[in-house]
């Protein structure tokens, strides 16, 4: 049977980012309050949640779940590492996943270590003393779970990002080449224990045949993760999802479409193929008939996977966005934590917010409109109460608005809070 006519017309770009959206769960607010299960939806939705532990606001993993589940507490996430429906791993960087999916992310890091960070760093640690670093896996192994914080620093006055003590480096290392897991956080900090154990609990239950996969089965299972994740993405954008080395290909696509797995699609206006995984066919369908409507406006997380691949988000959003907070504070032009604005299917600006835990505020030091968006009513409406949400549900309820650009918006949005 001959495709029919519908079946090959091209999308508009519109479209496309509502696709995205939709498979990233962030194309309409959410329709009643989150329960647990929606933590774990969400999670396998994305394929990976990332891990960051700047909290100037709420920690990336909480923020990138705000901005799908919406109001939501917090201890979800640690009771779900405990429980064992989730698990700590490498993928894209140190991420949660869910527990069906740990034994996929253990045999790729198991064939191909030597090529991530994460094993680099593994290998520097043990540049160090190997008698010491199994002394303290045996500990663990007798003595039961652990904390960095366990153990006292014996070098006081080291300072920096990766000034660990060695007690850390050897945890962490025994982490990367998978002896240990993480069991649990308590105030966010890894209480590591031995992989067998953590294993263990998980639930669904590990299946360790997934170990035996053949490295190109593996590689397979990934690239249609990352489509499926990706809602619609050209080859060029899907090694980084998973940190897939080499690049994938349109060669390497074409056998997935021919199986029926991947869908082939021409976005307008780009002189490259892009694809769509199958479970995503009605999607699909819905966005050639400019069927699909983004209405979502939220706050996202600088590590949310819809933002973190710059270049993606350049491309398929017109949003040129960096993270500031590694720059001195003279070369930062928005601010240190910056969180972009997501209205209806479009990046409108990006806020620079601060929350001050103990005196109750959320301090918006910035909000930046892009250069082209001529805010609405509406949209200051929104963008107002995404603003408000997520302050409520932070626990910093009280708002004080800085600086505007443009100045107008500034008094608009204070008729939505008292400084």
């Amino acid at each position: 049977m001959s495709e029919s006519s519908s079946d090959t017309k091209p999308i508009a770009l519109t479209q496309a980012r509502a696709l995205q959206l939709a498979a990233q769960g962030l194309l309409q607010p959410p329709r009643r309050r989150a329960r647990r299960d929606d933590l774990l939806e969400a999670i396998q939705r994305m394929c990976l949640l990332q891990i960051d532990s700047i909290h100037v606001v709420a920690r990336s993993p909480y923020l990138v779940l705000h901005a799908r589940l919406g109001e939501y507490p917090q201890v979800w996430l640690e009771e779900a590492l405990e429980a064992g429906r989730i698990a700590e791993c490498w993928a894209h960087e140190a991420c949660f996943v869910t527990a069906s999916d740990v034994g996929l992310h253990r045999a790729w890091r198991a064939q191909y270590e030597s090529n991530h960070w994460a094993g680099r760093h593994a290998a520097r640690a043990k540049d160090a003393s190997m008698q010491e670093m199994h002394a303290l896996l045996e500990r663990v192994r007798v003595s039961g779970a652990v904390r960095a914080s366990d153990f006292e620093r014996t070098d006081r006055g080291v300072s920096g990002w990766w000034k660990w003590k060695p007690e850390k480096r050897w945890l962490e290392a025994w982490f990367s080449s998978g002896e240990l897991m993480v069991t649990r956080r308590e105030r966010f900090q890894r209480v590591y224990d031995l992989a067998e154990r953590v294993l263990a609990k998980l639930d669904p239950p590990f299946d360790a045949a997934v170990l035996g996969m053949q490295p190109a089965e593996l590689r397979k299972h990934f690239i249609l993760d990352s489509v499926r994740a990706l809602g619609i993405t050209p080859a060029r954008w899907i090694a980084d999802y998973f940190r897939l080395k080499p690049a994938v290909t349109d060669r390497e696509l074409a056998l997935c479409v021919a199986q029926g797995a991947l869908l082939g699609v021409q976005i307008a206006g780009w002189d490259i193929p892009a694809y769509v995984h199958s479970d995503h066919a009605e999607w699909l369908a819905k966005a050639r008939q400019g069927r699909l409507r983004a209405t979502h406006t939220a706050l996202l997380s600088p590590f949310d996977p819809l933002v973190w691949d710059r270049t993606r988000l350049r491309e398929m959003f017109d949003f040129d966005y960096s993270i500031e907070c590694y720059l001195p504070a003279t070369k930062r032009k928005y601010g240190y934590y910056v969180l972009p604005v997501l209205h209806r299917g479009r990046l409108v600006g990006r806020l620079d917010a601060k929350a001050h835990r103990a005196e109750g505020v959320f301090e918006v030091k910035g909000l930046f409109l892009e250069e082209d968006i001529k805010p609405s009513q509406r949209m200051l409406d929104e963008v107002a109460q995404a603003i408000v949400t997520t302050a409520v549900w932070h626990g910093t309820p009280k708002i004080r608005l800085g600086r505007c650009r443009p100045s107008a918006v500034a008094s608009v949005l204070r008729a939505y809070w008292c400084d």
